[in-house]
């Protein structure tokens, strides 16, 4: 089983900051995220995950976006020695030179334990902080995410493993091993080669978590692992099935993929759901409503909150991000819930499958979405910073190293090593 820890914020509810015990202090201060990273690395954790947004949003909510992730996670691979770092890159807002270049330096750094997530970004908010008017069309942002995928990988295999020869009689690298990419293409110019040598893993892990058609062959024709979005088993069988059908006509081998989860973890039931309610109770309504609306696309702060929710468009009409929202609109099919109900539905990892109870039910439940065929592990989403990672690593995580399902110790050195990747060739 493969987990990584999904970092945000105070956690993934988003009335977690308001707690007490929330370090909302603590976000511009990176010894906090050491101490998260070494948390999971004490768990034996594939793998520490940053996502990132370019723009502040709502600032009165909460905290999402403090630190830089690149920038922190450079600082967190001082303080760890085993666990994999992984941010994400955006490749409407990054050019493939610079990204590569960042990424292949922490690579470095780490010592070959880094990975990207690919996205294309969402929102106007964004765009209109990096000179666009508004988010281009999904279709041009896949474009352009697959040639910014081709062209990094280019740079990547730019120098050859042997090219740094280290003669002091006058040659540091072999000219003949370092060659131009010469990339031209619609969306980019690149002549190359890397300014960095090649990196310890040959490149970066590539993480992909699409959900529309186009973002589903994207993954499947590049990602080496893949987040993804599941409400329930069904609903990840059915994911699993589809990119790993996608990936083996690519002509690749199957890919470890891993559904987003949140966890509340008690020593019984009833303690697992006291610490859901706590958490729910501090979420304002208004917040509650504004998340909503940026999932499903239109304003619903005027909706009833104790009527049924009101019929949304069909997923093939929606022009948003389509994987939060089909599960939306699966958790309404299935459960029928009211808005306020939905409301707390989505507090915490925004419609991922969502796992309460005792560390044995929880490891239950994990055992039966990877030996049913609807993950290869998982995409932790605690919903409270630090005491909710604090309670699986130090209760779950035994439960399922005891059952052989996860590692005691690690065994390699890479984040490749740590996924079961063969290192590229250049």
């Amino acid at each position: 089983m493969h987990l990584n820890l999904f970092i945000m914020g105070c956690g993934h509810h988003r009335a977690a900051w308001r707690h007490a015990d929330s370090a909302a202090e603590k976000m511009g201060d990176i010894r906090h995220f050491e101490a998260l990273a070494r948390t999971a690395e004490r768990g034996k954790f594939d793998a520490v995950f940053f996502a990132d947004g370019h723009a502040a949003g709502n600032v009165a909510g909460g905290p999402l976006w403090f630190l830089e992730p690149l920038t922190a996670l450079s600082a967190m691979a001082r303080a760890t020695e085993h666990i994999g770092l992984i941010s994400t890159v955006s490749s409407t807002f990054y050019t493939p030179f610079h990204a590569a270049r960042l990424l292949a330096s922490l690579d470095h750094i780490s010592d070959g334990r880094m990975g990207w997530n690919l996205v294309t970004s969402m929102f106007d908010t964004e765009a209109r902080n990096h000179s666009y008017k508004a988010m281009p069309p999904h279709a041009e942002r896949y474009a352009r995410a697959e040639e910014f995928a081709d062209t990094m990988l280019a740079l990547w295999d730019s120098w050859g493993d042997d090219a740094l020869t280290l003669d002091r009689a006058g040659n540091f690298a072999d000219p003949n091993r370092v060659c131009p990419i010469n990339h031209r293409g619609e969306h980019f110019l690149v002549d190359g080669p890397l300014t960095v040598p090649r990196s310890p893993q040959g490149r970066p892990v590539l993480f992909q978590a699409g959900a529309s058609d186009q973002g589903r062959d994207l993954a499947a024709r590049y990602a080496e692992a893949i987040y993804a979005v599941a409400y329930d088993l069904a609903s990840a069988q059915d994911y699993y099935r589809d990119i790993q059908a996608r990936v083996a006509a690519a002509g690749r081998p199957p890919v470890p993929i891993m559904p987003g989860l949140v966890t509340y973890v008690g020593s019984t039931m009833d303690e697992a759901r006291a610490r859901q309610r706590e958490l729910d109770k501090l979420l304002p309504t208004a917040d509650s409503l504004h998340q909503l609306g940026t999932f499903i696309g239109q304003d619903c702060s005027d909706w009833e909150l104790d009527a049924p929710m009101p019929e949304l468009p069909l997923l093939e009409d929606f022009t948003g991000p389509k994987g939060r929202y089909a599960t939306i609109l699966r958790i309404i099919e299935c459960e029928q819930p009211t808005l306020r109900q939905l409301l707390g539905r989505l507090a915490a990892g925004g419609g991922h499958c969502t796992m309460i109870g005792t560390p044995e039910s929880i490891a239950d439940e994990m055992q039966r979405w990877v030996e049913n065929g609807g993950a290869d592990g998982f995409n932790l989403m605690p919903p409270s910073l630090p005491s909710s990672i604090d309670d699986f690593v130090d209760q779950v995580v035994p439960v399922l190293q005891k059952r052989g399902l996860f590692r005691r110790e690690y065994t390699e050195t890479t984040l490749r090593g740590h996924l079961g990747l063969e290192r590229p060739g250049a």
